[in-house]
């Protein structure tokens, strides 16, 4: 019964968010929604950013209908909507940073105060284990809110984050499915709802993209998969699930801090926009869009696969693992690219 419903749910966000989104690009051009190039982006003509109306469309529908709402995923979705309309404001008329970080706020408070979705424990990193109530409230919210802008940030060429959320909750959403933990296995349908309609939308979003997927998309699917990631540490399902949490995370998350220890370094604000993510970089060195998302795919994909085989080490050394090739990549990344051309798109 459970594969029925897997199916099920997976078929109608999928169809959903794959029907809705040429209706959603035709409104946005009729109506002139579209998103200016400027010297940040990649893209070079006007493109809707809208995608992820689709997304929560379909992904919405599919979990009300077929999902298990219980163990927080009611609150995860009140969550959800409170992102959505603040994200679709931010696609149609651009609001400031000081309301957008209210409405995660919101968002973070719900799941949080409502649902006790927390991380409860450093589970003996630094010799750290149970949290204080206080500490484990202020790590959670700075979890959440950090790893909702990762991915919204990430969201910088055509597919690409739409194929790193993809990744990361099927990865996650495979272990709640065979951990058949009663508190935590109805976050698989979580998973499959939200894969379906990532998918949906990917058949547009991929080079070159007729939408992008936009605040919409990015802010509510980086809310589930912090989310995701705190309820994956708290299942204690595989050893060292702190740093493995981490390693699923890995491209996002070291993008996010890659560019911030820049931007700070240079005198300016961590959130000041500039062309130097990892994708930006990749491209300077002559990369396709299409095969700089598959080498970032793919690095994550292994990182991933090499916390879960290792992930006897313990965190600790997971984390010093998971530290040093962050250091040789950003080496990598910060050589000379002067003379490699940038693919015209």
């Amino acid at each position: 019964m459970k594969f029925i419903t897997y199916l099920l749910s997976f078929s109608w966000s999928f169809f959903i968010a794959l029907f809705a989104i040429p209706s959603i690009v035709y409104v946005a051009h009729l109506k002139n929604i579209l998103d200016q190039p400027n010297q940040r982006t990649v893209h070079v003509s006007l493109t809707p950013r809208l995608g992820g109306l689709g997304v929560f469309a379909g992904f919405m529908s599919a979990l009300t209908i077929f999902g298990d709402l219980d163990n927080g995923v009611q609150q995860l979705l009140a969550g959800c909507i409170i992102l959505f309309f603040g994200g679709l404001k931010d696609d149609l008329v651009s609001i400031s940073p000081v309301k957008k970080f209210f409405m995660q706020v919101l968002a973070t408070g719900v799941v949080m105060f409502m649902a006790d979705i927390r991380i409860s424990s450093f589970q003996g990193i630094f010799g750290i284990h149970e949290l204080p109530i206080g500490l484990s409230y202020a790590f959670t919210f700075f979890t959440i809110v950090g790893i909702t802008n990762a991915i919204n940030l990430i969201d910088g060429l055509d597919g690409l984050a739409g194929t790193m959320v993809t990744i990361i909750v099927a990865t996650f959403g495979f272990f709640f499915w065979a951990s058949h933990y009663g508190g935590f296995s109805n976050y698989a349908g979580v998973a499959v709802c939200l894969i379906g309609g990532l998918l949906g939308f990917l058949r547009y979003n991929f080079y070159k993209a007729r939408i992008f997927m936009g605040d919409t998309g990015s802010l509510v699917c980086g809310f589930i998969v912090s989310v995701m990631a705190i309820q994956f540490i708290e299942m204690r399902y595989v050893p060292s699930s702190p740093a493995v949490a981490l390693g699923v995370l890995f491209v996002p998350l070291f993008d996010t801090i890659r560019v911030s220890i820049i931007r700070v370094l240079k005198g300016l604000s961590p959130f000041s926009p500039d062309k130097n993510h990892i994708h930006h970089r990749i491209l300077a060195m002559g990369f396709s869009q299409v095969a700089t998302v598959l080498i970032l795919a793919l690095l994550n994909i292994l990182v991933t696969a090499f916390v879960f085989y290792f992930s006897y080490w313990g965190n600790l050394n997971l984390l010093l693992c998971l530290l040093g090739f962050s250091l040789v990549l950003s080496f990598v990344l910060g050589q000379n690219t002067s003379k490699a051309t940038t693919p015209t798109v």
